[in-house]
């Protein structure tokens, strides 16, 4: 029995179905079962990770978790809950992120510090465990999608900032992998996309996938932050990202074979996740 969490989210639904399709016996954990329209043959569990004492029905027989924490908002809860499901699982595999530090103080209440202190909770857990630490989504360039349903210009900032963009479906592809398969223990496997492509270069794929030629227009970083701002974010996460980008202009991502390395496919290209979402841009 393997537990989903997150089963609904980006990449928690195809780690449900590539599951089912190696023949593992899946249950899902939600907040709310009725709307999660998951697969037949899968379990839908009412639950909350941030609410450890609602876990025992979700936990029970259960020998593996796949674990997507809603970082931030419930860390409060992360030591209870790390060690409710180190009493009834064998291992786990959390969904992390890419430049996580050793230190979870280096980055404090920031999602990278989250990630970090849940990181070494499960290594003191006593579980068997594999941490998966994706970069960038390329399902995050879905931002620009309601701009270019409108018209054929991007707005954004930092058009020159490269960066090596997973498809959802590959880390998927791993993490049902390590779930089903032996030799990962203790593995720390990092995730990008087969290449590292410009954001105005994100931006001509997506073109080409919906059959019409777009451009990148620059925008200031403080238009673009004051946009964020609008639309609710917190001024530190806003600054976040405005300066991770920067960064990526003169220090492009890198590249891993990891997913090639542990599914024996190469990683899916930008190019292939535009196409597989082009109707989103339409």
């Amino acid at each position: 029995m393997i537990l989903v969490t997150g089963a609904t989210g980006k990449v928690g639904h195809h780690v449900v179905s590539g599951l089912l399709e190696a023949g593992a016996t899946v249950r899902a954990l939600s907040r709310d079962p009725k709307s999660a329209r998951l697969p037949d043959g899968v379990e839908v569990v009412q639950g909350d990770l941030a609410d450890p004492g609602d876990l025992g029905p979700a936990l029970a027989g259960v020998e593996s978790v796949f674990l997507v924490w809603p970082t931030l908002s419930a860390d409060h809860a992360a030591p209870a809950t790390l060690k409710t499901i180190a009493e009834r699982a064998r291992r786990v595999v959390y969904l992390s992120a890419r430049g996580v530090p050793d230190d979870p103080a280096e980055k404090a209440e920031s999602i990278l510090g989250s990630h970090a202190m849940i990181e070494r909770l499960i290594e003191r857990s006593g579980m068997d465990w594999t941490f998966l630490r994706p970069g960038g989504f390329a399902a995050n360039t879905l931002m620009w999608a309601p701009q270019i349903r409108t018209g054929d210009v991007v707005r954004w900032v930092h058009g020159a900032a490269g960066r090596s963009l997973i498809h959802e479906r590959d880390i998927a592809a791993v993490a049902v992998r390590v779930l089903v398969e032996d030799g990962h223990s203790s593995a720390k496997h990092v995730l990008t996309g087969p290449e590292t492509l410009t954001q105005v270069e994100q931006v001509q794929a997506i073109g080409r996938a919906i059959g019409r030629p777009l451009r990148f227009e620059e925008l200031s970083p403080d238009t673009a932050r004051r946009q964020m701002q609008e639309q609710g974010m917190p001024l530190d996460m806003a600054d976040a990202i405005l300066d991770g980008h920067a960064a990526m202009v003169s220090n492009p991502e890198s590249v891993t074979r990891t997913v090639e390395e542990v599914t024996g496919k190469p990683a899916r290209t930008y190019a292939e996740w535009a196409a597989d979402h082009a109707d989103d841009f339409r």
